[in-house]
């Protein structure tokens, strides 16, 4: 953990730059560790992705447990139940909105199974102190002191102060390169301007598997709640 007291606000960023796009789905299930595979089928559909500094690819998320199904490991061998109300989500900048929404009505075929992309909402970035990153690559053997370190080092370039953060666990994401070794990441205490920056630029490196990617959480009394739960 690292605990630095809160300074000076600074100007703010403007917080409509960036939002995120979200569609619904019709798929049944998915890999858990799927991201890859949604990768090269979104930038297959949309090849400009992978020129978008700004662009980001949620990984699609379920809640750990629901009616009775418990959220299995992470692995690409193990199956995601999804809900109607489980959402596919892009982290995009407005002028690539309406290219992104031509993609309704489209079906993906992602890690052999059919997603069928529908009606689209735009969620603006969230407005709070508190943000966490399922994702942050890193080297397999880094302690979580060299981790954070790392992570300060990062955001100071950003000119984001760290105040409070928590480092937590690791995952691997699976690509045919070999594995990402990953882990998350929760900061509170940040000033809004930013919050919106860290939300708007991300963090690190593979925005588009997933990673580096900040979203809204409940505090850092509250590890493993995010507010954002992948659904509407």
């Amino acid at each position: 953990m690292f605990w630095q007291e809160d300074s000076a606000l600074k100007p703010q960023t403007n917080p409509d730059e960036v939002v995120d796009l979200s569609f619904r789905i019709q798929c049944r299930q998915l890999p858990v560790d799927h991201i890859h595979a949604l990768s090269q089928a979104l930038t297959s559909a949309l090849p400009w992705l992978l020129e978008e500094p700004r662009a980001a690819i949620h990984p699609i998320h379920a809640a750990g447990s629901q009616n009775g199904w418990n959220r299995p490991r992470h692995s690409p061998d193990e199956l995601l139940q999804l809900s109607r109300r489980t959402r596919l989500r892009l982290r995009l900048p407005q002028h690539r909105l309406q290219a992104a929404e031509a993609l309704s009505g489209q079906t993906l075929e992602v890690a052999g199974h059919p997603l069928t992309l529908g009606q689209t909402q735009i969620k603006p970035l969230a407005k709070l102190d508190c943000l966490f990153a399922r994702h942050l690559v890193c080297a397999e053997d880094l302690s979580e002191a060299d981790f954070l370190q790392g992570v300060a080092e990062q955001l100071k370039a950003m000119d984001i102060g760290i105040r409070k953060a928590l480092s937590g666990k690791s995952v691997h994401i699976h690509t045919p390169q070999g594995g990402l070794h990953t882990r998350s990441l929760l900061l509170a205490s940040l000033p809004l301007e930013e919050s919106l920056r860290l939300q708007q630029r991300g963090l690190g490196q593979h925005r588009l598997l997933g990673c580096g990617i900040f979203i809204p959480h409940k505090g850092i009394e509250a590890v493993g709640k995010s507010t954002d739960d992948g659904t509407e």
